[in-house]
């Protein structure tokens, strides 16, 4: 769950100069319905695989979203994100003009940002890349799939048919990770059709792998260490943004321990309630789904957690679903895990422990909480 209209206001202000058309939006937060000149995410659509894994250029704004926990041969765990963007600053229109235009030129950028939560050393690290796509600094590609920022990469691996693989480095940590789905893709909302309010245009495309064995190499100060673990996939692209009452949300992705997965977003008003817009996906083992809408999940903050600059962020919450007599409480594993990017939010490793139809279930995902940073 990344529908980022801030972000996408923040990069096409920093990167406007580099567009072929079209003058630029405004650079607050981008104005919630359609956006002229791109397709919209107005009903359900056919998904086809391994096509729908690439890019959409048609449309404003599309990212990949991948998030997992690792764990070392002598215990030690990590946490991960690396998430891509592709952002458009004009529609894609053929003109006479581009044949003669610059290299340079381009009308989308990408940005990417990779984290890593070591959790042994209590230590929260993570690292932005923004680029345009050209020149082959940055790009999107299907069959195969290939999504880079200069080394950052996620990509198909080789003759493995549905196998990916990833790599991305910053300062003390680099990740290289073999990627081997466990189930199929799994359509959220309305057969992939995701609204998050009733204005025009402020709907997306979204489906999720919510299983994804993992296996490679982390580097830490130089030191390589063997991992394996497992990783959340998620993939949604659209024109819109928000609701126009709506300033943030918490989203929960979490892998239990008997084979189950638990997907929701709760999205935020502006007077603090839960917009009845928020929805989220129950898995099954065997890929079977339930659409959940809002006031089918109960969710209560039992902690908070403030960040050095006065961000005030929930950190623990008791999550229920009394239609599958779910009830779970989730911890972050380290409280800092606050992206000070633009705009700044919390992405985290969860661990999860509590009770299925009475039976105790444990589990560990990722929390990301968007809205509550100042400068929104």
């Amino acid at each position: 769950m990344k529908v980022v209209p801030s972000l996408a206001a923040v990069l096409t202000a920093i990167a406007w100069p580099l567009a072929a058309a079209a003058p630029p939006p405004d650079p607050g937060v981008l104005p919630a319905g359609a956006a002229p000149g791109f397709a919209q995410a107005e009903t359900p659509r056919a998904f086809v695989f391994p096509r729908d894994h690439g890019p959409h250029p048609e449309f404003r704004q599309e990212w990949w979203y991948l998030t997992g926990n690792l764990d070392g041969p002598r215990g030690e765990r990590f946490g991960f994100e690396l998430t891509f963007f592709r952002f458009a600053l004009a529609p894609l229109v053929a003109s006479p003009s581009d044949s003669g235009a610059s290299a340079w030129r381009t009308r989308e950028i990408y940005l990417a940002h990779f984290a890593i939560t070591d959790v042994g050393a209590k230590r929260f690290r993570s690292a932005q890349k923004l680029a345009r796509g050209a020149l082959g600094l940055a790009g999107a590609e299907a069959e195969p799939l290939h999504v880079w920022i200069d080394d950052w990469t996620l990509g198909a691996a080789g003759a493995a048919a549905g196998d990916w693989k990833l790599a991305a480095a910053q300062p003390g940590y680099a990740l290289e990770l073999d990627l081997h789905p466990l189930m199929p893709p799994v359509l959220n909302g309305e057969a992939g059709l995701s609204r998050k309010s009733d204005a025009s245009g402020s709907a997306s495309y979204y489906y999720s792998i919510p299983r994804i064995a993992l296996r490679g190499r982390l580097t830490r100060e130089g030191r390589p260490l063997a991992v394996d673990g497992l990783a959340w996939f998620d993939r949604e692209w659209g024109s819109g943004g928000l609701g126009p009452d709506e300033v943030g949300w918490d989203w929960f992705a979490l892998q239990l321990d008997d084979g189950t997965a638990l997907m929701f977003y709760a999205l935020r008003d502006r007077d603090g309630s839960r917009d009845p817009h928020s929805a989220g996906t129950w898995v099954e083992g065997s890929g079977e789904t339930t659409a959940l809408g809002s006031t089918a999940v109960d969710i209560d903050v039992t902690g908070h957690w403030t960040s050095s600059d006065g961000a005030n962020y929930p950190a623990a919450w008791r999550v229920r679903v009394p239609s599958l007599a779910l009830d779970i409480s989730v911890h972050p594993v380290l409280a800092d895990q606050e992206l000070k990017v633009s705009p700044r939010y919390f992405e985290g490793a969860v661990d999860v422990s509590g009770t299925r139809q009475g039976r105790p279930l444990r589990g560990r995902g990722y929390v990301e909480l968007v809205g509550y940073a100042k400068g929104r």
